[in-house]
């Protein structure tokens, strides 16, 4: 991208400025992505100057900025789209938590795939946590009623009468539950940029 030239310092540095925050901004995106908005914004600007050749050039790069809006503002809710649109080509599990996370503030709905990204999650510690606790760790009833996925101490499961049943299934179970978990939160996000299109 060819980067525009001042005459006037200031509005040099206003413009150098604007484009680091850019930068800043669009950092966690592919670097092609990266290129695309600078080079939008840096057209946007060009034009914006060209329009009013007749004002002073700090003047106008000030108002044509100030009509742009923030980078931080402006720039977060489309970082947010090219990062799920990323996370939702490429099915990494890095990039749908850094698109859920930078879609949290979008709505309930990110919200809903946070959650289910956190259950995902929370099954890789269960797994671990059977691995070195066989004992104490694992899906428990009482009475035939389902009481509780997890850790229960000796004490308590003698106490209770919890029973353990899924046994040495239980981390197969677990396993097959975050690969089902993670095929939802993906067709899910996909599903939800198709629509956006339209």
């Amino acid at each position: 991208m060819k980067k525009l030239d001042f005459t006037h310092s200031r509005a040099q540095r206003l413009y150098d400025d604007y484009l680091k925050r850019i930068s800043r901004m669009a950092r966690q995106l592919p670097e092609a992505d990266q290129q695309e908005l600078l080079m939008e914004f840096n057209s946007h600007i060009y034009e914006g100057i060209q329009a009013h050749p007749e004002a002073g050039e700090l003047e106008t790069l000030v108002d044509v900025l100030d009509h742009l809006g923030a980078p931080e503002e402006v720039l977060k809710p489309l970082v947010a789209d090219k990062k799920l649109a990323q996370a939702t080509r490429t099915f990494h599990p890095v990039h749908i938590a850094k698109a859920l996370a930078l879609n949290l503030s979008n709505g309930l709905i990110y919200f809903v795939f946070s959650l289910l990204y956190l259950f995902l999650f929370a099954g890789v510690f269960m797994i671990g946590a059977k691995l070195f606790n066989p004992e104490e760790v694992g899906m428990y009833t009482s009475n035939g009623s389902f009481v509780l996925l997890g850790k229960v101490s000796s004490e308590t499961l003698a106490q209770t009468g919890y029973e353990e049943i899924l046994g040495p299934a239980f981390i197969p179970v677990i396993l097959g539950a975050m690969v089902l978990f993670y095929i939802i939160i993906t067709l899910l996000l996909k599903l939800k940029q198709r629509l956006k299109r339209r």
